[in-house]
């Protein structure tokens, strides 16, 4: 045991709790940032011919719950242009791992081996092992237009 002395507590008046609440409040601090009104309840009164918001039941500007309604329409259209480029992504990757599995397929036969849409030459595994010759996508797209040629199915 240590020989320190022991402090009596002054316990008569309660536990001494200091409230940082109040220093902000002294120094004009709130403990919520200080916000207006975003307006987003409006009230459209046909018989005075007003816009005015529920939640502070201020009268809002014609212009400004204009500018509302214009926000949460265009955040809208952003979102489906975003999800339609998200399933034009989808697609094209779902096209991409059909053809792969249609030529997994083919090789895992035993007896068949798959064949060149083109010149009709069969295609061994042993043929691309070591990699494959490229082309651009769009140099083959255009020379198929330009001649007339439709896509192999």
């Amino acid at each position: 045991m240590s020989k320190a002395p022991i402090e009596p507590q002054d316990y008569l008046y309660g536990v001494k709790v200091v409230q940082i609440e109040d220093l902000r409040v002294a120094r004009g601090l709130t403990r919520r940032p200080a916000s207006a009104c975003k307006h987003k309840k409006l009230v459209y009164d046909h018989n005075e011919r007003r816009v005015w918001c529920s939640d502070c039941e201020a009268e809002v500007e014609a212009f400004d719950a204009f500018l509302g309604l214009v926000e949460v329409f265009s955040a809208g259209m952003n979102n489906l242009a975003r999800r339609r480029s998200e399933l034009d992504e989808a697609e094209k990757f779902q096209i991409r791992s059909r053809a792969a599995k249609v030529m997994d397929d083919a090789w895992r036969s035993t007896k068949l081996a798959p064949l060149c849409p083109h010149c009709n030459t069969a295609i061994l595994p042993e043929d691309v092992a070591g990699g494959v010759a490229k082309t651009s996508k769009a140099l083959v797209s255009a020379a198929r237009k330009r001649q007339g040629q439709k896509k192999p199915i």
